[in-house]
C-alpha cells in the first residue's frame, strides 16, 4: 500500500443521478441492496455507518455458496465531501474465501455527473497485489447488481410521483 500508483483504478457510468448512486454507498439499505459479488449478501443487522471524516463505515459480508464465509469490513473515513467524495483506509478480515488473508487497502470513490442525469464513478484503491484481481472481479459483479437496484428505486421513485400527481 506504500505506492502512489493505485493496483486497481475504475470507471464506471451509472444511468442514475449523482446523489442516488452517491446514497448506494452511504446509506446502510441501499448498500445492503447491492455490494458484494454475486450471491453474496449483507444482513441489515450488520451493517452500522457514521459519514463524516473521521467517520467509519462497518459492515459483513456473507457468501450464499458457503454461509460459513463471514467477511468483515471497516472503512475508516479520512475524507467525505458529500455527494462528491468518499475516502479511508479499508480492513477486510473475518472468515475470507480460501486463499485469501485479511488485509488493508486504501480506498477512494469520486462521483461526477455526466449528461443526462448520470453519473460517473471513479474508484481507486491501494490493494496488496494477491487482492488486486478478486477485487476487481469483486467490483464487477457488484456493480451489476447495482445497476439493477439503482434502477429499482428510480422505477419506485416514479411511481410515487404519479401516484401524488393523480387528482383526488
Amino acid at each position: 500500500m506504500t505506492t502512489e500508483t493505485p493496483q486497481l483504478a475504475i470507471s464506471r457510468v451509472f444511468d442514475a443521478p449523482r446523489e442516488l448512486v452517491y446514497r448506494a454507498f452511504t446509506d446502510p439499505d441501499h448498500l445492503a441492496a447491492w455490494w458484494g459479488p454475486t450471491g453474496n449478501s449483507l444482513p441489515r443487522e450488520e451493517i452500522e455507518f457514521d459519514v463524516r471524516p473521521g467517520g467509519f463505515q462497518r459492515w459483513t459480508e456473507v457468501s450464499a455458496a458457503q454461509p460459513d464465509l463471514r467477511v468483515h469490513v471497516r472503512l475508516d473515513l479520512t475524507d467525505v465531501a458529500d455527494g462528491e467524495l468518499l475516502e479511508g483506509v479499508m480492513y477486510v478480515g473475518g472468515r475470507l474465501q480460501e486463499g485469501i488473508e485479511p488485509f488493508e487497502t486504501r480506498l477512494r470513490v469520486e462521483f461526477h455527473d455526466e449528461a443526462d442525469g448520470r453519473t460517473r464513478l471513479e474508484i481507486r484503491q491501494w490493494l496488496p497485489e494477491r487482492v488486486a484481481r478478486p477485487s476487481e472481479e469483486g467490483w464487477r459483479q457488484a456493480f451489476t447488481k447495482l445497476d439493477a437496484a439503482l434502477m429499482n428505486v428510480q422505477v419506485v421513485a416514479a411511481h410515487h410521483r404519479e401516484v401524488e400527481a393523480w387528482p383526488s
